[in-house]
């Protein structure tokens, strides 16, 4: 559920990416050409453009396409949201993270996440029921379900394995679990809109278990989805796949950015920049940021250490709305949004994924 301050993103390439070489198409080299004789002063006009492939040009055209086909099958109303009902009751004899007894938002910790030995037997259980949890969630997700009734479901098996659902109460948000339907990027607020044929939902499910909290998200298919909808989401799987293969003690933070972005380019979908991936142990969010952009982030991992690879990626602008309830995050232009979200543990030679089981 991290987040970074929202910017206005870049919705060009940069030149110097790896798709530059061989360019097919000139539409960014500073052109300069003069008017015509004509008797009159001598004039200068300039025309600043950026070099592009022949590859990068292919991907934006078939992004336009997709989403403008994407558009013309959905033919539904925009996300509006729905009842919110009261939050659900958490027994007392079950350990509650320390944020609960505030609903301000916590600051990012600057303490990086290794646990010991024991540590890390906390976290692989944690994990573990996060990831049964979000399996469960998904057998769920049919039209004419409510997400507020995934939520319940999910509160609920959360609480029968002696766990607390992170995300209640954190920062004051009501619910036990981030449903995120259609254009929604992130933090979807669980209420009584029923589920509908063709959506994509993305189901966010945190768990504190005896001190350590358990990080994972999927998106999921209601019904018939679209094809080029049906893409994007695996598409953003794979670029988390990816992202894990380049994980190791010593890599660089900004691999992962890189590795996200190189394939997620190939379709041309955009990569949300404002939301990132974090340390997570036995506190909810710490550094590191995990950016899964492009970036000159320094930094790099270290064996032991445990953190979330979360990318969003888009049909069409990265540009974010954040609702009045301060949490649901949508598209600007309304295109379709995916997620996907992995914790990892860092070893001497790749990344462990915890939360599989």
């Amino acid at each position: 559920m991290a987040s970074l301050p929202c910017r206005p993103p870049s919705l060009l390439l940069n030149s110097s990416s790896s798709y530059g070489h061989n360019p097919s198409l000139f539409a960014a080299t500073r052109l300069c050409f003069s008017s015509p004789p004509s008797g009159k002063p001598h004039q200068k006009h300039v025309v600043n453009a950026r070099k592009l492939s022949g590859l990068e040009e292919a991907a934006r055209i078939r992004r336009l396409r997709e989403l403008k086909n994407a558009n013309k099958i959905r033919r539904r109303p925009p996300l509006r949201q729905g009842k919110v009902s009261g939050r659900l009751p958490v027994p007392d004899h079950i350990p509650k993270p320390p944020y609960v007894s505030s609903s301000v938002l916590p600051e990012l910790s600057s303490d990086p996440q290794i646990p010991d030995s024991e540590g890390i037997i906390g976290m692989r259980a944690a994990c573990e029921l996060a990831a049964h949890v979000l399996d469960f969630a998904g057998t769920l997700v049919r039209p004419s379900v409510t997400t507020n009734e995934i939520d319940k479901a999910v509160h609920q098996m959360i609480i029968d394995a002696g766990a607390y659902p992170s995300p209640l109460g954190y920062g004051g948000f009501p619910k036990s679990v981030c449903t995120s339907v259609n254009e929604c990027m992130c933090h979807g607020i669980p209420d009584s809109r029923q589920l509908q044929d063709g959506d994509i939902i993305n189901i966010d499910v945190t768990v504190y278990l005896n001190g350590y909290h358990g990080d994972t998200s999927k998106t999921f298919l209601c019904g018939e989805v679209h094809e080029s909808v049906k893409l994007l989401v695996k598409v953003t799987e794979e670029c988390l796949e990816r992202a894990i293969s380049v994980c190791k003690d010593g890599a660089s933070f900004k691999k992962i950015g890189k590795k996200i972005s190189e394939h997620a380019e190939k379709y041309g979908y955009g990569i949300v920049e404002r939301f990132v991936g974090h340390g997570v142990g036995t506190i909810f969010h710490s550094e590191p940021i995990i950016m899964h952009h492009r970036n000159d982030r320094s930094g790099c991992m270290v064996e032991g250490q445990t953190f979330t690879i979360e990318p969003i990626l888009t049909m069409g602008s990265i540009e974010c709305i954040t609702w009045d309830d301060g949490w649901t995050t949508v598209t600007a232009d309304g295109s379709p949004a995916a997620q996907f979200e992995h914790t990892l543990l860092i070893t001497r030679t790749g990344a462990e994924v915890l939360t599989t089981y």
